[in-house]
């Protein structure tokens, strides 16, 4: 059985407001993915409403903790998750995954995890899930179709790359984790993933079409960085 671990950015759960259309054509495409003898370990990201509640806290203590800023991160990736699963119902395995490093006996296809542990995004999560299950690719879904060389929202001049190596994304994306940043995936889980020798394809998630062609082996949009 091959195993896919895929971060799921909370931009597309709720990107503003849930986002109805989108998980119902979601739950279609990894139900038939399952049903070719794979699984799916799903860690879904808090996206918005992460942000939201950590732009409040901040502005109602200006002297409020990182640590606290992530513990309501992570309470955001969880009701995240607990949805996810509902919408997957009995297909899911029946509890979100706590501890990420902790082994897992189940037959379910599809498993649904969270944010765990301050100090990283639940990207980290994904990692770790990734060694758990001895899978070898994560696949990070965002509302970003490629990651580029430089930001560009900044430089005009900012191209899309569709292959990169650990140090090139590395230099991109820092050594520092901020709550609530917008990266193209955390640096603490990139550093992990590159010790680990993983595989990571950041791709839009919003584009079905373009991830079906992915799990089936086909040309996708995307960047891949090993």
């Amino acid at each position: 059985m091959k195993t896919i671990v895929m971060s799921l950015g909370g931009s597309l759960i709720a990107p503003d407001g849930l986002d109805l259309n989108f998980l119902v054509k979601f739950r279609k495409l990894i139900l038939n993915f399952v049903k070719k003898n794979n699984r799916v370990v799903l860690i879904t990201g808090g996206g918005n409403t992460c942000r939201l509640h950590q732009q409040v806290a901040k502005k109602a203590n200006q002297k409020v903790k990182p640590r606290d800023l992530d513990w309501i991160g992570i309470a955001t990736t969880r009701l995240n998750a607990e949805l996810v699963s509902a919408v997957f119902g009995d297909v899911a395995y029946e509890s979100i995954l706590g501890d990420p490093s902790k082994p897992v006996k189940t037959q379910k296809k599809i498993i649904v995890g969270a944010g765990y542990l301050p100090g990283s995004s639940s990207d980290k999560d994904a990692v770790l899930v990734a060694k758990n299950f001895k899978a070898d690719t994560v696949i990070n879904l965002s509302n970003i179709t490629y990651v580029y060389d430089k930001d560009p929202k900044k430089f005009a001049d900012a191209k899309p790359m569709e292959k990169m190596t650990w140090p090139q994304f590395l230099k991109l994306v820092g050594s520092k984790w901020v709550p609530g940043a917008h990266v193209p995936f955390d640096p603490i889980a990139s550093r992990l993933a590159a010790k680990l020798k993983l595989k990571l394809v950041v791709m839009n998630g919003g584009d079905l079409a373009n991830l079906s062609n992915l799990l089936n082996n086909k040309k996708f949009k995307g960047t891949i960085i090993q």
